[in-house]
């Protein structure tokens, strides 16, 4: 019985966390209004039929589609990573589903510079990685932990040495495409972070997102 009351706690915990993410980002998404989505440069694995997002096995055909929608600072989207990422990555492995990525950098400044070293190091074919780094040491919000070199830093730690990855972090490359992630959030009335969808359909935050097997068994249309 102790155990259980142990995981509640866990669980009521994690509840509580995400209330107080969706208040704070519908707070800033209705201030933020509609927004135009403008040009830039895109990442090569983006396309404006994805919402601009970095897609994985965009040519596979009859598999569920999970839309993930993320901020690189956000420590629910840190909890739901740990809790789903490596079953995500297996399905994007195994080309049993279309997974895409969006951005979003409602959290401040640091959440802009990590979305766009995600994207220069989605041109390098290492976003998985650099994705599952970045959650794995995250640290406290706008503090610091993602300036640019520390980015480039975390990149060289999952093999991004080439120097068009740091160029591309230095210059900003994709400032633009963060803006256009934020602005198709803002149109579709992305609340909160994370936010998860199969095939069109937002998953249930209270019961899918951190129960491995309640998510497994959404993405596979088990339930």
């Amino acid at each position: 019985m102790a155990k259980k009351s142990g995981g509640d706690k866990i669980t009521r915990n994690i509840v509580i966390g995400m209330v107080v993410f969706v208040v704070a980002v519908g707070v800033i998404f209705s201030v933020m209004g509609n927004r135009t989505i403008s040009g830039g440069s895109t990442p090569s694995s983006v396309s404006k039929a994805d919402g601009y997002g970095i897609a994985f096995n965009t040519a596979v055909k009859r598999v569920p589609q999970i839309d993930l929608w993320e901020d690189f600072q956000c420590p629910i989207c840190k909890t739901f990573e740990l809790t789903n990422g490596s079953y995500i990555q297996g399905l994007i492995a195994k080309k049993k589903a279309k997974v895409v990525y969006h951005m979003l950098s409602f959290i401040g400044p640091e959440s802009v510079l990590a979305a766009n070293a995600g994207a220069c190091a989605a041109d390098e074919n290492k976003f998985l990685q650099f994705h599952s780094y970045l959650y794995l040491t995250q640290g406290t919000e706008n503090t610091g932990v993602w300036s640019n070199a520390a980015l480039i830093t975390a990149g060289s730690s999952v093999g991004l040495t080439d120097s068009r990855f740091v160029k591309c972090v230095n210059n900003n490359s994709y400032s633009k495409w963060v803006s256009n992630i934020a602005a198709d959030g803002t149109n579709k009335k992305i609340n909160a972070t994370p936010t998860v969808f199969v095939n069109g359909k937002e998953l249930d935050r209270k019961t899918q997102y951190f129960d491995p097997a309640g998510f497994a068994a959404a993405v596979e249309g088990k339930k």
